[in-house]
């Protein structure tokens, strides 16, 4: 999902259900520089080809963040209200099931 399509997804708004698949080559196709959440609901992120990484922002300043890898095949449930932001192994095809409604990004930072 290019940059610009994203953008419209997050502020979409209109309480549906999000189903979306896309082609990911590079980190900056992920936001891997941006964290992002989903206040209204969970995330499944689905790693159908290829590999990523999706790291979970940790709860206090000084905390480590918590990492899981995905191969083709696997998928993960974000918790609702949880900021992850997503970083590729390799170019991949990816689907993520979420309420995108009132959905946040925030910009990585050197504390977060």
């Amino acid at each position: 999902m290019c940059q610009q399509d994203r953008a419209e997804a997050v502020a979409s708004g209109s309480g549906a259900w999000q189903i979306a698949t896309f082609h990911v080559v590079t980190d900056a196709d992920v936001h891997a520089d941006h964290w992002e959440m989903h206040p209204e609901a969970e995330e499944a992120v689905c790693c159908l080809s290829g590999g990523i990484r999706l790291h979970f922002r940790p709860d206090a300043p000084d905390g480590a963040e918590d990492m899981v890898r995905l191969q083709a095949g696997a998928a993960v449930v974000v918790p609702r209200g949880r900021w992850h932001r997503l970083e590729l192994d390799a170019p991949s095809d990816l689907m993520s099931i979420t309420l995108r409604d009132g959905t946040r990004l925030e910009k990585r930072t050197a504390t977060h």
